[in-house]
């Protein structure tokens, strides 16, 4: 979510080379951004002035479900909050809520136009991580509430790795809950979050890119197991994150149990 739609289609498109389409999503501005070849990647959308409302600049986490309702019930019962929803949004339904300890997200029910996560593709989003309070309370909610251990999602697979919990779908791993977020922490790249990762070639490039394009580095570029990473901000204080990937833990790594 955007305050100002073009600006973020400038920083954007020039940061990772994305191209965009409108949509009819919503009942505001929503465009979708597009990688090289086509590959539809991530939304923006802008906030529409006449609505009064000064919502956050913001990336959001999505999980698909087969029903909206259902799971806003799941979350509420569960001691998250459902800020807005679930609701008619352009083919689908959607629905904003929070977990336990306040981090938000995203309900899509309807259909999925692509199935990249955890492809190497420059510009797409490559990985999903939860800074939570604790990695194993926040598993056990989601993991409630959107039945990543029932006979239904036989595809998923949880499990201890490398200092966190990481979910595998269909071998492939797609996201990590790490535990020692802070929720009342003045810097809000430790405080209770989703953080979505886009691939990139070179870390480095990147960020003094995005300086150069009006946005801020958060957190310098650092390596990791899994390749170098740093934490941005776009120039209307989004957050988020880049990473030179070399690799991704999957299905057939040995659980780190140190």
């Amino acid at each position: 979510m955007a305050a100002d739609l073009n600006r973020a289609h400038a920083f954007y498109g020039e940061l990772f080379g994305w191209g965009f389409r409108p949509t009819r999503q919503g009942h505001g501005r929503y465009t979708i951004a597009y990688t090289e070849g086509g590959v539809p990647t991530v939304g923006i959308g802008g906030s529409s002035p006449s609505a009064g409302v000064a919502l956050p600049v913001t990336w959001t986490t999505y999980f698909a479900a087969d029903s909206a309702d259902e799971v806003a019930s799941r979350i509420q019962e569960r001691g998250g909050t459902v800020a807005v929803g679930p609701l008619e949004f352009g083919s689908g339904r959607v629905a904003w809520a929070a977990d336990p300890d306040g981090a938000n997200f995203g309900i899509w029910e309807g259909d999925l136009t692509s199935a990249w996560w955890g492809e190497r593709r420059p510009g797409a989003p490559v990985w999903l991580e939860l800074r939570t309070r604790d990695a194993f309370e926040a598993a056990l909610f989601y993991g409630q509430v959107f039945g990543w251990d029932s006979h239904e999602r036989e595809r998923c697979d949880v499990r201890f790795e490398h200092d966190r919990v990481v979910l595998h779908i269909d071998g492939k791993a797609v996201a990590g809950l790490r535990g020692g977020a802070i929720e009342a922490a003045p810097d809000p790249n430790v405080r209770p979050r989703w953080r979505v990762y886009f691939c990139v070639k070179d870390v480095d490039e990147v960020a003094g890119r995005g300086v150069e394009l009006g946005g801020g580095v958060l957190s310098q570029p650092i390596d990791t197991p899994y390749g170098r990473i740093a934490a941005l901000r776009d120039p209307e204080g989004g957050i988020f994150y880049v990473a030179a990937v070399k690799k991704l833990p999957d299905a057939g790594d040995s659980a780190d149990r140190s």
